[in-house]
């Protein structure tokens, strides 16, 4: 069950980064999109969490900022990242880092997965890589800015990834018991995060046009991916689940394949296969 769990999360999360994604391109403002789609989730959720309140603790609040910090942190850097053009740098080095974060973390604090499943990760981390890089022509774009610009990218890529990791590693520290109140809290500490890192680079983060809005469907999105992840950690290892959930690009690929008839390029097709074979020997063990 928390590896269904967890592959569910991953195809909210994809889910939500194809309309994110496709807002942000068709409204050019990726930093308003970002931050009315986690104040749509937090909003939410707090609704939500009045019918079941939990009982949290002020250890569960604090681990919910830590989440809502790499939760900010993350989808900002990858918003500039991703703004400025670096897709083909940005995109990989960030889903792998947010495995490797939770990954640390769980194998630190005891967990021992099974040796079939260490092979479905030694699978997942080159496929989230590889679904993650764009098509070939773009990859050539990319290269034609010069090493400058490919080092921002990797910075950006690396912060991002941290940051999911963070918010990953930290909302596995939540009970059962909490109830939805901390995940609503991480939205919105995600959210402020998110509208301060705009301000300092001089980004617009205030919606300003009705298609914005679509953000609000990927933030709503993006609220169940991390619920269902947060239920999946309470079953099963943080470094499994937290890989599961990484693979979040292949929806993403697969979705921009079938709604948008984009080509899938020779990379992405090896990094779905391994994303599939990763899932099957994690699920075997």
């Amino acid at each position: 069950m928390p590896v269904l769990l967890a592959l569910a999360s991953a195809a909210a999360y994809g889910l939500a980064d194809f309309v994110g994604g496709l807002t942000s391109r068709r409204t050019g403002a990726s930093w308003s999109v970002g931050f009315l789609a986690l104040l749509a989730g937090g909003t939410t959720t707090a609704l939500v969490a009045l019918l079941d309140p939990g009982s949290p603790t002020a250890t569960d609040h604090a681990w919910a900022v830590v989440a809502g910090l790499g939760n900010g942190v993350g989808t900002g850097f990858l918003y500039r990242g991703l703004a400025s053009g670096r897709m083909g740098v940005v995109a990989p080095v960030s889903a792998v880092g947010a495995a490797l974060v939770p990954l640390a973390v769980g194998l630190a604090s005891g967990e021992r997965p099974s040796s079939l499943v260490w092979l479905g990760v030694a699978a997942a981390l080159p496929g989230i890589w590889w679904v993650s890089r764009p098509a070939e022509d773009e990859l050539a774009a990319d290269a034609d800015t010069g090493p400058a610009h490919s080092a921002s990218g990797t910075l950006d890529g690396v912060l991002a990834g941290l940051g999911f990791g963070t918010l990953f590693a930290g909302l596995a520290q939540v009970p059962d018991s909490a109830g939805l109140l901390p995940l609503a809290l991480n939205q919105v500490v995600a959210a402020v995060v998110v509208a301060g890192l705009a301000a300092a680079v001089g980004g617009d983060w205030l919606p300003r046009s009705r298609p914005v809005a679509w953000g609000a469907v990927a933030g709503l999105l993006g609220a169940l991916a991390t619920g269902l992840f947060l239920v999946a950690t309470h079953g099963g290892y943080l470094s499994v689940v937290a890989v599961i959930a990484s693979l979040y690009p292949a929806f993403t690929v697969l979705l921009a394949a079938t709604v948008l008839r984009e080509q899938i390029g020779r990379g992405q097709a090896v990094g779905l296969a391994l994303c599939a074979l990763a899932v099957g020997l994690v699920a075997a063990g």
